[in-house]
């Protein structure tokens, strides 16, 4: 605003004395002149971008608030919910203490009712445990059995011939009639006696074990001299297989069981020659003694 004044000025002065200036003199003034107007112009200039950039720093400054404004909306509306929240949780913890409350008047009779129930509900959670600790015993008692079955079976005979298997708390093992008997006879082989000796080296390291054996046969009928039928065969097949286990490998006869299936309890269809040639066999099964495995029932028995 000065520098204008001062231009307005220099300009009359110019008007009044032009005849005190010189030409020179008026030229320089006139160059200063313009110096001055330019300068004005860029500090107009300058106060115009200043004035933009407050301008735009208004407007963001303006979005901030709005910005602001609305989370502070947000806010107080979860202070609310916070509130009726807090306000439900004092409302249900008062309803728990008049409920705890209540129960504090319960009979003598009645909490005397509710310590026996838990008493033998204590009681009844022991003897599951007892029952799977039991379980988890057979379980490993009879997979140590078969491996050391499987390890002592698994030299000189086919597959085909021998399988051992796990089945429930038992195990036991199949073997073919051919390996086992002479064609519809009850004679045992050669080889017959060799597997059977692999069988009762391990039988007779379990003398807590006892040793059942299964004859079966299949559906083609037999008569003759010495069998009635297949129930005959099937029974003289076991007997011959519990008479060498006693006899020629020493086990206790007190352990040996002997029972004859006849042609039923079928594995296979017996309409085909193989299928015939699976359900003849001899089934030797090693369970437990049947009071020892009702000690491990119970819980008198149960380690403390």
């Amino acid at each position: 605003m000065k520098q204008m004044t001062q231009v307005i000025l220099l300009l009359a002065l110019g008007v009044a004395l032009p005849s005190c200036v010189t030409k020179k003199k008026f030229a320089a003034m006139e160059t200063d002149l313009k110096r001055q107007m330019e300068a004005t112009n860029k500090q107009l200039g300058d106060c115009g971008r200043n004035l933009n950039e407050c301008n735009n720093k208004l407007g963001l400054a303006m979005q901030e608030r709005d910005k602001l404004a609305t989370t502070l909306q947000i806010r107080q509306e979860q202070l609310e919910d916070l509130k009726t929240q807090l306000a439900d949780c004092k409302a249900q913890r008062d309803k728990q203490l008049t409920q705890v409350g209540n129960l504090t008047v319960l009979s003598q009779s009645a909490s005397d009712n509710i310590k026996e129930t838990l008493s033998q509900l204590e009681k009844k959670d022991k003897y599951i445990h007892l029952l799977q600790a039991a379980k988890t015993k057979a379980d490993s008692i009879n997979l140590a059995l078969a491996v050391n079955l499987k390890g002592v079976l698994k030299e000189g005979l086919d597959d085909t011939d021998v399988e051992v298997k796990v089945d429930k708390t038992v195990v036991f093992v199949n073997l073919s009639d051919k390996m086992l008997f002479q064609s519809g006879s009850a004679n045992l082989t050669s080889k017959a006696n060799d597997v059977l000796a692999k069988i009762a080296q391990i039988v007779e390291s379990r003398p807590e074990l006892e040793v059942m054996v299964e004859g079966y046969t299949d559906n083609v009928p037999i008569k003759n001299t010495c069998m009635v039928d297949n129930w005959d065969l099937s029974v003289k097949r076991s007997t011959a297989v519990v008479r060498a286990l006693q006899k020629s490998h020493g086990i206790d006869p007190n352990r040996l069981i002997a029972a004859g299936r006849g042609e039923y309890n079928t594995l296979a269809s017996n309409a085909t020659p193989d299928g015939r040639a699976t359900n003849r066999r001899t089934r030797i099964i090693i369970l437990p003694k049947i009071d020892q495995f009702y000690d491990l029932l119970n819980p008198a028995m149960a380690p403390k």
